[in-house]
């Protein structure tokens, strides 16, 4: 488990730097491990606890003694949520039909994010851009907000541009809903908190997910420290519907 609490910035300080623990990996079998990437990524003064939504999330993956690898290459692949949101035009989005047979990386975050978030999105936009056009046409990137009642059609629509690329997808909605698709892929998230001082904290895994365009099911994770070097290595491979 690797839980990350970004206090709010004062006027003046610099960006915020997260504190961390070190990602729990549990043996499950000979060749068989259950690891939780669930991360907490808050805004607010808070120093907070896991929380129960996802606290429990584990993905099976295969075993190895490469710790090089940025991506974790999963066993038993999840299945895309079956989300129906709305993107930044207000329009209606099925998450299923609209990804259909395309690559395509999920990560939930909010638009309040100090760093992990931004740094994300940068990161993959970056590798993005180093693809061939017809590749990066084929790339679907699908950001879902954990923070709906901030993160409007209009301001995801301002946001992902600055943060990422202009093409990827900002989805917003019900947060019940939200939460409930979050869940099918693993990824824990709680409802954003008001605290006293007036600081809002969200907590959210940080994964990426990776879809495979041949079988649509989500088979490669990738934790927040994955680089721009570690997405442009692997997507060519993403986009065929090959293990990374």
């Amino acid at each position: 488990m690797s839980a990350e609490k970004t206090p709010s910035p004062k006027p003046g300080d610099g960006p915020a730097r997260p504190g961390r623990r070190t990602p729990l990996i549990v043996a499950a079998a000979a060749i068989v491990a259950a690891l939780g990437i669930t991360a907490a990524v808050g805004l607010g003064g808070n120093d907070g606890k896991d929380s129960g939504a996802g606290s429990d999330s584990v993905a099976v993956v295969s075993g190895g003694d490469d710790t090089t690898k940025a991506a974790t290459v999963l066993d038993r692949p999840f299945t895309k949520p079956a989300l129906v949101l709305t993107d930044t035009k207000g329009q209606k989005y099925d998450l299923r039909e609209r990804t259909k047979g395309k690559p395509t990386l999920i990560y939930f975050g909010y638009t309040h994010c100090p760093d992990v978030c931004p740094m994300t999105m940068s990161n993959i936009a970056i590798a993005k851009k180093q693809l061939p056009k017809a590749d990066q046409d084929k790339l679907q990137v699908v950001f879902v907000t954990t923070d709906p009642e901030r993160d409007t059609s209009a301001e995801l629509a301002k946001w992902l541009p600055a943060a990422g690329d202009p093409t990827f997808t900002g989805l917003t909605g019900p947060f019940s809903a939200i939460q409930a698709g979050a869940r099918q892929i693993g990824i824990g998230i709680d409802p954003p908190k008001k605290e006293k001082n007036g600081s809002v904290v969200s907590m959210h895994g940080a994964q990426v997910i990776a879809f495979s365009p041949t079988t649509d099911q989500g088979y490669v994770l990738y934790g927040e420290d994955a680089s721009i070097d570690d997405y442009a290595k692997d997507l060519p491979k993403l986009i065929k519907g090959e293990n990374p």
